[in-house]
């Protein structure tokens, strides 16, 4: 009897664009790459932490480099890319929120969150995807969303929105790339402990809120994010995109 053979999580020989990369899930993620055998290109738009982060990822034998890129600047990202050696694998992390009572949002509010979150997000997935497509070249592409991309949540209308419209391009792009060899998928962490959520849990109410809906009892850790991402990256998910892997410790199931 021939026995099937599990296809492999490494990621040997691979070259990663990190966004976001200098804390948080950014950060988890490219350690997690890095520690598959990728070569990890961490970005993030000021480059004190991020040097400070690729140095703590060389320390540990793995392969890495900075590079300062600000995603919201459109054009400014477009053109450092063209300079980039074609990436097989995208981690778009870069992201952010402004919460308020939707009755109080205010239109710059909603155009810093929607720019971050949807515009800089999309224009990276073409322009990394565009490389590839040059070189004739598989590669996948993940996009960081969040469980609020499939429920709504208190104070985070127009975060929602966001990421729901993360999802639907990410459908739309998994369509248009799949004859191509490129696949496109999202995570979707529940609340995870990061220095950007930290204001979320130095609040008591939404803490206990939190901890009622995930139906698991804890919240969500940095770890907890890695290794879904080198997952949709590796080819033991080559037949998976335009999808969403929930992280959500049950939040969106009821």
């Amino acid at each position: 009897m021939q026995l099937p053979t599990t296809p492999s999580f490494r990621l040997d020989g691979k070259r990663a664009l990190v966004t976001g990369a200098s804390s948080g899930i950014g950060l988890g993620a490219a350690v997690a790459l890095a520690e598959a055998g990728a070569h990890v290109v961490m970005a993030a738009r000021t480059l004190g932490k991020l040097n400070e982060a690729v140095d703590a990822v060389r320390a540990k034998g793995l392969s890495a480099e900075a590079l300062q890129l600000d995603v919201s600047d459109i054009a400014q990202m477009s053109e450092i890319l063209t300079q980039q050696d074609v990436f097989d694998i995208l981690v778009n992390s870069a992201g952010g929120g402004r919460h308020s009572p939707a009755l109080e949002t205010t239109e710059d509010d909603f155009d810093f969150v929607n720019d971050l979150n949807v515009k800089s997000a999309y224009f990276l997935t073409q322009a990394v995807a565009k490389k590839l497509k040059e070189a004739g070249k598989p590669g996948s592409l993940i996009n960081i969303s969040s469980q609020m991309a499939h429920v709504g949540g208190i104070d985070r209308a127009v975060y929602c929105a966001t990421k729901h419209a993360v999802e639907g391009f990410t459908k739309s792009m998994a369509m248009e790339f799949g004859p191509l060899g490129i696949r496109i998928n999202t995570v979707c962490p529940t609340f995870i402990k990061t220095p950007m959520t930290q204001a979320t849990f130095n609040d008591p109410e939404r803490v206990a809120w939190i901890e009622e809906k995930i139906k698991l009892g804890r919240v969500g850790e940095v770890e907890d994010i890695m290794g879904s991402v080198v997952y949709l990256a590796s080819d033991a998910a080559s037949l998976v995109t335009g999808t969403s892997l929930l992280v959500d410790g049950g939040w969106t199931v009821g």
